[in-house]
């Protein structure tokens, strides 16, 4: 994983002032439903939070995977906020290097440069921002 780095955000990575709306949301929702729920409630507060303040995204979005320049199927993200930012919801006590790798997966099958993982089973909420070192917006043009 030597090609993507996580961290806090800050303003001298790409979208910090949206990625971080959107994790101040999921604080937001985190604060008033706590942990213990089943991710899709996590996802429809997260949605409607959104909602609330106005920002521009897609629930469930239905994205092509491509193999070879081949079209061999599609996949789900939870959130695609203004086409730019991926969003991946979990409700676990603890994450694990798999849905880190899941969420990595995503940036590069959707031709994405950022995204968060998002847990709000931990008793405080959790959240990585991602960046895909291997974004090249000619691919991500293809997709749109």
């Amino acid at each position: 994983m030597k090609r993507y780095y996580c961290s806090i955000i800050n303003s001298q990575y790409k979208y910090s002032e949206l990625t971080g709306k959107i994790i101040g949301f999921a604080m937001e929702v985190h604060k008033i439903l706590g942990n213990g729920f089943q991710e899709v409630i996590y996802q429809r507060a997260l949605a409607k939070e959104m909602e609330l303040q106005g920002l521009d995204y897609s629930r469930e979005h239905e994205m092509p995977i491509f193999y070879k320049e081949d079209h061999i199927g599609t996949r789900r993200v939870d959130f695609l906020v203004k086409d730019v930012i991926c969003v991946e919801i979990k409700a676990l006590i603890k994450t694990e290097d798999v849905h880190l790798a899941q969420a990595i997966n995503y940036l590069e099958a959707y031709h994405l440069e950022i995204g968060l993982l998002i847990n709000f089973g931990a008793r405080s909420l959790e959240f990585i921002r991602l960046i895909n070192s291997k974004y090249n917006r000619g691919n991500r043009n293809n997709l749109v």
